[in-house]
């Protein structure tokens, strides 16, 4: 293996390493705004058995508001989202009390992501493994995010063939121009971190085919332009 491929192997996983903070920090809104209408959609699919049949699960929608407030602060505190306070529960709280709730459920997902943001990679992988799929449109969003989200926490502990599968089925799982380009350059980033080229270079012609003009595609032809050298 050249010197020059070595080095670019330990770049991409640096980079990969980075992406999830600054992915977080460019789209923190757009996230929290699918998040909240996961939240409705999930209501109102089960708006009749939840909040008539099912008190814990009325229970549980109030109780998770103060939570997703503090989550969705631009300057979030995300340990007082985690923990709560005297004066609002958080996500923990959720889980504990109402876990087995469809809102308990996403409290999870949250729970992981709060953990993602405090840099607590056990905890992060315990939540987001914890979280059970959404069916139907209103989940495609919400069960992409948590496979991407695990697939970065692998990268942060240096699982990397297990990041390849979170990210593969993050994949699987996005249809738009908004997620699955930085899944697809993610997964480029690890193979190549990997030192398969194969697999890197397969995976950029998709990205290329399906998003073409996305700045992924631009940065991953750097990373698959180091293998043709």
């Amino acid at each position: 293996m050249s010197k020059e491929i070595k080095n670019s192997q330990e770049a991409a996983v640096a980079e990969a390493v980075s992406k999830t903070e600054v992915f977080f920090e460019n789209n923190s809104k757009k996230f929290l705004v699918g998040l909240l209408l996961v939240v409705v959609l999930i209501a109102g699919g089960y708006a009749y058995k939840a909040l008539v049949l099912d008190k814990n699960a009325e229970r549980a929608a109030n109780l998770i508001v103060d939570a997703q407030q503090r989550f969705g602060e631009e300057n979030a505190d995300f340990a007082l989202a985690l923990n709560g306070d005297e004066n609002g529960a958080g996500f923990l709280d959720v889980i504990e009390q109402y876990g087995s709730t469809p809102v308990g459920n996403l409290a999870k997902h949250y729970a992981g992501i709060c953990y993602v943001r405090l840099g607590d990679w056990a905890n992060a992988e315990k939540y987001l493994a914890q979280f059970d799929e959404v069916d139907g449109i209103s989940g495609e969003l919400i069960n992409a995010q948590n496979a991407g989200l695990r697939g970065d926490v692998a990268v942060e502990q240096d699982k990397l063939e297990e990041a390849v599968a979170h990210y593969k089925k993050a994949i699987a799982a996005s249809k738009n121009n908004f997620s699955a380009p930085t899944y697809l350059h993610k997964l480029i980033l690890v193979y190549a971190a990997l030192g398969n080229a194969e697999e890197a270079e397969a995976c950029f012609e998709q990205l290329r085919k399906e998003y073409p003009f996305t700045l992924e595609t631009r940065e991953a032809e750097k990373v698959i332009g180091v293998f043709k050298k």
